[in-house]
């Protein structure tokens, strides 16, 4: 009993731990620009984190269902979509915020939940994700691999909805100033960019590797 209890804790610290990953950081601060209140931000992580629960929980019920293992180069494949997934968010950013610099005004904008949900959903397969759904196939008992999903997905929803709050803070204040809220948007954008590239090199690496 000791160490089920364990395990599920560590589901929970490794879920806000996941949180923290650089390009799930990246991804949902391209969306968290579009927020002037840093409440509605942290509303971007909790969808982010909804998303990634729900894709780690139907795949989670697979592996302890059907005893399945997830390929490698399944779970690398996700990854590379991962990369193609920043490098759209962040040309969308550049573009609003070339908008805001040229025309000093900006398009009204509409709640972005079911894009913080998409992306949580593709980032519930990539990286440390599958690194979950590991640990998990070595729980015997149905219910107890349930709880460590919703666990590892509450600290994961905690984790980025905490976070998305604190990006939001930055935003809430140079809403007042369209040219610098304008440069956070472009900086936002360009390390998606340039983060999501890395990310499809060196999985393009590894696949050829394989």
């Amino acid at each position: 009993m000791p160490s089920v209890f364990f395990t599920l804790i560590l589901g929970f610290i490794l879920g806000i731990k996941h949180a923290f990953e650089p390009d799930h950081l990246i991804a949902v601060s391209t969306i968290v620009v579009d927020q002037k209140n840093p409440l509605k931000a942290a509303l971007v992580g909790t969808f982010w984190g909804l998303g990634h629960t729900t894709t780690l929980f139907i795949t989670g019920v697979l592996v302890l269902l059907l005893k399945l293992s997830i390929p490698e180069r399944v779970s690398l494949t996700f990854e590379f979509f991962a990369g193609v997934m920043l490098i759209i968010l962040g040309a969308r950013a550049i573009q609003r915020g070339r908008v805001i610099l040229n025309f000093h005004q900006e398009k009204p904008t509409h709640r972005k939940h079911h894009v913080s949900f998409f992306i949580g959903t593709v980032h519930g397969l990539a990286g440390t994700g599958a690194v979950m759904l590991l640990v998990l196939s070595t729980i015997p008992s149905l219910m107890q691999g349930l709880y460590y999903i919703l666990l590892f997905g509450l600290g994961s929803t905690l984790g980025m909805t905490a976070m998305s709050f604190l990006l939001g803070l930055p935003f809430h204040f140079a809403g007042k100033f369209p040219k610098t809220e304008s440069y956070l948007r472009l900086l936002a954008g360009i390390l998606s960019i340039i983060f999501g590239i890395f990310i499809i090199y060196k999985i393009t690496k590894v696949l050829s590797a394989l």
